[in-house]
């Protein structure tokens, strides 16, 4: 299994898979669902809309799918990229999705008629990770920012409305794979394969701090609350650190 995604109401997950297959599961039971087939190639990122009742998934067969939870059942085929493509975010208003790809290139998606609406270009190597501010942020109102990461060692933050690139966060000297922004919508962090974990100002475009650990830095994640970061590295470590002022203390 490669990443599991729950449904808002926390009732439910979807798990993705090598295996080509997605699996819907109850959690409360533990139990297996159904199970969603129609991949040919390694399934590598899946997102759950907001009403809980659709999932988009990301392949390295080239293309997504949008699937509905209550049957279980494909509901169509997004297809654009011509590589694998890595990460996958639904809008906080469950209208787009923005997908990522090892064809450098991002992809901005309707969800309900599954049209292409536009495509970001700006990143020179695979497009690895993306991110969305929550909701209702002053600085990234309903979903028109997107974050993302690169092999190109860049972050890149875009406007969702437009197509267009906003700034380019560089600081990494090597992949950057792992992305999280921060509740407030004002600050992320990424993590790579430099051995550090970057916390940047999304308003300005520049690092604020650095934390280095001891091996490659895969992934990362913020609380809801936005006061703990949670890291994890190739050796088997998982670092958690304290978000205070714009500042990391493990």
């Amino acid at each position: 299994m490669f990443i599991l995604a729950i449904a808002p109401n926390g009732q439910t997950a979807v798990s993705a898979s090598s295996d080509t297959t997605l699996k819907l599961w109850n959690l409360e039971t533990g139990r297996e669902i159904s199970i969603l087939r129609g991949h040919h190639d390694s399934i590598n990122a899946v997102a759950i809309a907001p009403d809980g009742q659709t999932a988009v998934s990301a392949s390295s067969d080239t293309t997504l799918k949008l699937w509905n939870l209550e049957t279980g059942k494909e509901i169509s085929t997004l297809r654009g990229h011509n590589n694998s493509v890595n990460a996958v975010v639904i809008t906080p208003d469950g209208q787009r999705v923005v997908s990522a790809s090892s064809d450098t290139i991002l992809k901005l998606w309707d969800l309900e008629t599954g049209r292409e609406i536009s495509t970001l270009r700006g990143h020179n190597n695979s497009v690895t990770a993306v991110a969305i501010p929550a909701a209702g942020k002053a600085n990234a109102p309903n979903g028109q920012k997107a974050l993302s990461a690169s092999d190109d060692h860049t972050l890149k933050l875009w406007d969702l409305e437009t197509g267009t690139e906003i700034s380019n966060l560089t600081g990494h000297n090597h992949w950057v794979r792992g992305i999280a922004i921060a509740p407030d919508g004002q600050r992320a962090i990424s993590a790579s394969a430099d051995h550090t974990l970057k916390l940047w100002d999304l308003d300005t475009a520049q690092e604020i701090s650095t934390f280095t650990g001891e091996s490659y830095i895969y992934c990362c994640a913020i609380s809801p609350d936005g006061l703990t970061i949670a890291a994890g590295e190739s050796s088997g470590r998982v670092h958690f650190l304290r978000l205070e002022g714009g500042s990391e203390n493990e």
